[in-house]
């Protein structure tokens, strides 16, 4: 049996209540909480993934180090045609220094003891998908708004967010003009694997625009603008004054970085009154826009 399956055992073992294996004993944190095996990882950050379009559209960065600073290179270099016994030109490239934090998101749910003694409850698989819910709803509003406080840094903070390439005439309109030229503000080297971020009611109002001749910006068939996908957060803002609409661009520049995956803890006396178990999961990340140029929003007047 291999060291991970011997793991994954002990520690669903110790998550029913039973006596712990000196396998999961020695792996506890100063909390008593056990990092979660890799096999509960992998499921589970699928499900994550189907909770957070972040995690589907950015760059999941994982360290090992839960404090210190990230490198990131920020590349205008090009190749170029040479000849036999010429020197290769050297590409522009400039190294950044991104200090980041380690920031805590933390949940816990509560269980009937019965269920969780009971082996033929799924606790597994339904642990799994109660945190991502939870965790994947949580990361993607701060993965917007975050502060760079108690959060991560969003797309939308006003010095190390995105620029605003487009302010809009009105302030509770957008027109059909005002998207093209946010397509436009965008750098031709990020409109390449541009996406548009919007929520829900500023997708209903894109997909009823249409030019003087009375085609329309939104492509039905595919659910694209100019030929990009577009995808809903209903944590961005919407159609309102002084808000940022929409945010097209490379979202692969947004670094999502891994300080810490899931861990978890059972509070098996905690909840003893009402015959429940508790559990108690953290992570610990950062996430910032490497390249705050590789997004543009619109921002109404």
């Amino acid at each position: 049996m291999t060291i991970q399956t011997t793991y994954n055992k002990a520690f669903w073992n110790t998550m029913r209540g039973q006596e712990a294996y000196p396998t999961v004993r020695d792996m506890a944190d100063s909390t008593g909480s056990y990092p979660a095996p890799d096999e509960f990882i992998d499921s589970y950050t699928t499900a994550l993934e189907k909770e957070n379009l972040f995690r589907r559209i950015a760059t999941v960065v994982k360290t090992t180090s839960t404090e210190g600073k990230i490198h990131a290179v920020t590349s205008t270099g090009t190749a170029a045609w040479v000849g036999e016994n010429i020197a290769i030109p050297e590409s522009a490239d400039t190294v950044t220094q991104f200090a980041l934090e380690s920031y805590k998101l933390a949940s816990l749910t509560r269980l009937k003891q019965s269920f969780v003694s009971d082996n033929k409850f799924d606790l597994e698989n339904y642990l799994k998908n109660e945190f991502a819910r939870r965790f994947g709803r949580e990361e993607e509003n701060a993965f917007i708004y975050g502060d760079g406080m108690d959060a991560p840094t969003g797309i939308l903070h006003t010095t190390e967010g995105a620029p605003v390439g487009v302010t809009a005439a009105g302030s509770d309109a957008i027109t059909y003009d005002e998207v093209i030229k946010l397509y436009f503000s965008l750098d031709k080297h990020y409109r390449k694997n541009g996406v548009w971020v919007m929520n829900d009611e500023t997708a209903l109002f894109l997909r009823t625009l249409k030019d003087t001749n009375g085609n329309y910006l939104w492509n039905h068939a595919d659910n694209t603008i100019l030929g990009k996908p577009v995808v809903y957060s209903p944590y961005m803002p919407g159609i309102e004054s002084g808000e940022k609409a929409i945010a097209f661009g490379d979202f692969s520049y947004y670094w999502i970085i891994e300080r810490q995956p899931l861990a978890v803890k059972a509070l098996n006396e905690k909840y003893i009154l009402e015959g429940q178990i508790g559990f108690a999961a953290f992570e610990r990340l950062d996430a910032k826009l490497i390249i705050p140029e590789s997004i543009k929003l619109l921002q109404l007047a």
